[in-house]
This record gives C-alpha cells, sequence and structure tokens, in this order.
C-alpha cells in the first residue's frame, strides 16, 4: 500500500501562487509516476500535470502549462506543484496520484491522495 497526503492549498487571490507538496509513504519504488488531478465546483476530475518516473518528462493540461510546474524529490519521496498567476477558474480540490499506467488518465493511477481545497478569488 501507498500512502499520499497532499499540503499546502488554501485561499489566494487571483494573480498568487501556491505551492502544493505530496508526501507518500509506503510501498513506494521505482516506476511509479506522478500525477496531480482538480476536481472544480460542480464539475469531473481533470488531469493537471504529471511527471514520469522513467525520465523525469512532464505533461501538462493546456489550461495550466506555462503557469503551473510539477516536480519531485525522490529522496523525500515528495512530488510538488507550484502554481503561479491563479485565476478562479483554479479554484478546485486538488489531488496526487501515483500509478504505472498512463500519466494523464485517472486509470493510469493505482493510489490518491484526500485532496486539498485551493480556492483562487477574484
Amino acid at each position: 500500500q501507498v500512502q499520499l497526503v497532499e499540503s499546502g492549498g488554501g485561499l489566494v487571490q487571483a494573480g498568487c501562487s501556491l505551492r502544493l507538496s505530496c508526501a507518500a509513504s509506503g510501498r513506494t519504488g521505482s516506476g511509479y509516476n506522478m500525477g496531480w488531478f482538480r476536481q472544480p465546483p460542480g464539475k469531473e476530475r481533470e488531469f493537471v500535470a504529471g511527471i514520469a518516473w522513467i525520465d523525469g518528462r512532464e505533461y501538462y493540461a493546456n489550461s495550466v502549462k506555462g503557469r503551473f510546474t510539477i516536480s519531485r524529490d525522490n529522496a523525500k519521496n515528495t512530488v510538488y506543484l507550484q502554481m503561479n498567476s491563479l485565476n478562479p477558474e483554479d479554484t478546485a480540490v486538488y489531488y496526487c496520484a501515483t500509478g504505472r499506467g498512463a500519466l494523464r488518465y485517472e486509470a493510469g493511477y493505482d493510489y490518491w491522495g484526500q485532496g486539498a481545497q485551493v480556492t483562487v478569488s477574484s
């Protein structure tokens, strides 16, 4: 089993930045990609960003490309999501996930965190 715990969410004004962290514990190991998804109010969960274990390549949704950056610290078993130039449309519950499947799809992930609320006011 793998446990994921997100932190760093909160309420910010439009244009500001936040950094989310996701600490993994348990049976973590090689081969696991890391990703961030979000679920806006009244909408389905969507892919935000992912980072491949094998080569560290980063993948982003078009809506966040150029504003968000995903990174990972393997020594700390932690993945980060730096979010800049936030706007109200970024308001959502953000989930981190890990798995060995396709990075952009929920089905590619086996373990999920509990979620962190990010609220961006205009």
